[in-house]
């Protein structure tokens, strides 16, 4: 079942936790970890049948790659998950380059993202290699839009989780939100071409 991400805080599965009560990465992660997996589970629906990464094992290595940060000073869940978001982006990416360095160009298959995708951030198909070059220049034009894209495509965060994650208004962050999804949405159709 494809989610969409919630634009409310009040639902009963999202967890709200304080500064006092989220000490670790293990605290934070065990409260989220539904959350992470249905994300995942989004993603990886749309792959193939036979991919090699599966919902459980992003997570895992989502959670390999926070926990190993010994130092990091989470302040809450809404950190945490801006953070998971990273993670995940890098691990598909990462993941994405691996299947296409093997193939080497061969006849693997072409995903694209089509406008749909960037219009109610659904998840359909999606060269997340393309995707992440397109991320790339965003950032250099804005480093904040490209925040909230990452936060909100890849981490399935909220409008007033971002607001409250970036420290600016939820106005601006759905204003971002469109013309950053205006934006990739040219590029990428530009790409395809």
């Amino acid at each position: 079942m494809e989610t969409e991400p919630r634009d409310s805080d009040n639902s009963a599965d999202r967890v709200k936790s304080k500064v006092s009560d989220v000490p670790d990465t293990d605290v934070l992660f065990t409260q989220i970890y539904n959350e992470l997996r249905q994300i995942a589970y989004v993603y990886m629906k749309h792959e193939r049948p036979d991919h090699t990464l599966q919902p459980t094992a992003l997570i895992n290595e989502v959670y390999l790659k926070l926990s190993s940060q010994k130092d990091a000073k989470w302040k809450n869940r809404t950190q945490f998950l801006a953070i998971a978001s990273q993670a995940i982006r890098r691990i598909l990416i990462n993941h994405a380059k691996a299947q296409q360095a093997g193939k080497r160009g061969g006849s693997w298959n072409r995903i694209t993202l089509n406008g749909a995708a960037l219009r109610k951030n659904s998840l359909s198909k999606i060269d997340l290699l393309s995707l992440d070059e397109a991320m790339k220049e965003l950032e250099v034009m804005s480093e904040r839009q490209a925040r909230v894209v990452e936060m909100r495509f890849f981490g399935g965060m909220t409008i007033n989780e971002i607001a409250r994650t970036l420290n600016i208004s939820p106005r601006t962050v759905n204003g971002d939100w469109a013309i950053a999804r205006a934006w990739l949405r040219g590029k990428l159709s530009t790409d395809e071409r």
